[in-house]
């Protein structure tokens, strides 16, 4: 008879294959997984605090360190929380190009997934195609805000700056190139028997469960919950875009790929139809105070980020800086799930789990 013993083995905290600096500490017994914890706080640096002690337009960089993935969507969240609390009306022109960087990021935040995601599954070449497409779009948003990852792009009231000279007719003629190469992502991947194997009922949870442990973005919508902030609660100006929340009714790792890659047709749609609506002049920037201070009082609004919904609670004692600030990090919110999802498994599957979640650890610690 063979016998194994039980045993603990560290998965992280290095990096590779755990998406950011991740420490889970198994309990194994051969190559199936007893019990899993995970262990964060390694890149914890304060963010909410540190807030305390700054100006409402210096917080916005701090935003951008939170998920680096999709600076774009953590800046406006911050700044929304504070415009609700003065009631500043934002421009038109410049909710556009909100919009149009946002959605430019969840497609660049979607494609990092799917590029990486694939290379934890052990395929070099769906990496290097994303990374073609994404270095395009990280182009067109260095030319809009002058940075390649942490934009600090909005401010309170509007933008930094206006778009330059023909670069919404840069934007325009992105989408159809990349529906074409969406294209070419299916013929690779998904019908490789391989890959097929690795992600189908795997990971698998209830619709229940999703809603129990607070899950949001693709992780909830993969079970078949029709909800997304844009169209449920729309901000900005997403109400005048025709798009659909895309969903799956499995609750695996299958079908959180495949939300993600839809997800991508959905904000290349929105994209199309804000280049078209697109104002040919107008401000980008309200009249606001040089120094910013929000009203006494408390203001919680929220958004939906390429990860799920992320949240920004403002307290203000009516001074410059705020009394208080709390951000909802969905990546936070969706790993609490992970234990669950990987007891019972093996060693083998704990990667493709792992991966699917899509966690940013910057975003979990905060």
């Amino acid at each position: 008879m063979l016998r194994t013993e039980e045993m603990l083995l560290n998965v992280g905290p290095q990096h590779p294959s755990t998406h950011g600096v991740f420490r889970l500490v198994l309990k194994i017994d051969g190559e199936t997984i007893v019990e899993a914890k995970p262990v964060i706080g390694y890149l914890h640096r304060g963010t909410e605090k540190l807030a305390e002690d700054l100006q409402y337009t210096q917080i916005i960089p701090y935003t951008d360190r939170m998920d680096y993935v999709s600076a774009m969507t953590n800046n406006y969240v911050i700044c929304h929380a504070v415009e609700t609390m003065m009631d500043i009306k934002v421009p038109e022109r410049a909710e556009y190009l909100r919009v149009i960087a946002m959605e430019l990021g969840r497609v660049a935040s979607h494609l990092v997934w799917f590029g990486t995601y694939l290379l934890d599954l052990g395929a070099t070449s769906p990496l290097l195609y994303a990374f073609r497409e994404r270095e395009m779009i990280i182009n067109m948003l260095n030319e809009l805000s002058g940075a390649r990852l942490t934009f600090n792009y909005m401010r309170v009231g509007g933008v930094k700056w206006d778009a330059p000279e023909g670069w919404i007719d840069k934007v325009r003629e992105f989408v159809p190139y990349m529906h074409e190469q969406l294209k070419g992502y299916h013929m690779l991947v998904t019908g490789n028997e391989i890959f097929m194997n690795r992600v189908k009922g795997i990971g698998t949870y209830t619709k229940e469960d999703a809603l129990n442990y607070s899950l949001s973005g693709a992780n909830l919508r993969c079970t078949g919950v029709k909800w997304d902030l844009r169209k449920n609660e729309p901000y900005s100006i997403y109400d005048r875009f025709d798009f659909d929340v895309v969903t799956r009714e499995t609750g695996d790792a299958w079908a959180r790929y495949h939300v993600r890659l839809d997800e991508i047709e959905e904000s290349l749609k929105i994209l199309e139809q804000a280049c078209e609506q697109f104002p040919a002049e107008g401000e980008i920037l309200a009249k606001v105070p040089k120094i910013i201070k929000a009203p006494k009082g408390e203001a919680f609004v929220r958004i939906e980020s390429p990860r799920g919904e992320i949240g920004c609670y403002i307290a203000s004692d009516g001074k410059k800086e705020p009394y208080r600030l709390k951000f909802r990090r969905p990546s936070f919110y969706n790993l609490q799930i992970l234990p669950k999802l990987l007891e019972g498994e093996t060693i083998a599957n704990l990667i493709s789990i792992l991966g699917a979640v899509d966690i940013i650890l910057g975003e979990v610690d905060g």
